[in-house]
């Protein structure tokens, strides 16, 4: 066990906190550096050091949903977080994984926004790039007695449309 009082027990480098001594200066060694001064480490952004802003459920079930019908995920990864026919949903819409990666590109949700249209009631919408393409992906969310929120719909859109080609919209 270590004797010195400004390093963790377990801990075998030699440099302490910056804010204690080293140990006893003397008048010859010069003042201490002053927070803010030239000796002081400017302070690193980091995503650590900001609060923590829990994960809305419309952007953790965007991502489960994602992840299903892009064929990373089976169908039954859902299981019990849909209700009503939400799972019959997704296990028709799943084996053809209409959000699968094209060209090597995987897919990645862009935007994800909700609505609280009622209380317990999420609507939300996200949409989901893959190389050149972007899809659209509906889906409500309502919370039970249990306060869990479960997947209720979910309905996919945006077929491909380029622009310039005669014919398409």
């Amino acid at each position: 066990m270590s004797t010195d009082r400004t390093r963790p027990a377990g801990r075998r480098d030699q440099s302490g906190p910056r804010s204690a001594p080293s140990g006893p200066r003397s008048a010859s060694t010069g003042p201490r550096p002053t927070p803010g001064g030239p000796r002081s480490v400017p302070p690193q952004r980091s995503r650590r050091l900001q609060p923590h802003r829990p994960q809305r459920p419309h952007q953790w079930f965007a991502e489960r949903l994602l992840a299903v019908l892009s064929g990373q995920r089976p169908v039954h990864w859902m299981l019990g977080h849909t209700i009503g026919e939400a799972y019959d949903q997704l296990a028709e819409l799943a084996p053809s994984t209409p959000l699968r990666a094209t060209h090597g590109s995987r897919p990645v949700l862009r935007h994800c926004r909700g609505a609280q249209p009622a209380t317990g009631v999420v609507e939300a919408f996200a949409s989901i790039a893959a190389g050149d393409r972007v899809r659209a992906m509906a889906f409500r969310l309502e919370q039970g007695a249990d306060q869990r929120w479960r997947c209720a719909a979910v309905e996919l859109g945006g077929e491909r449309l380029t622009a310039g080609v005669p014919g398409l919209r």
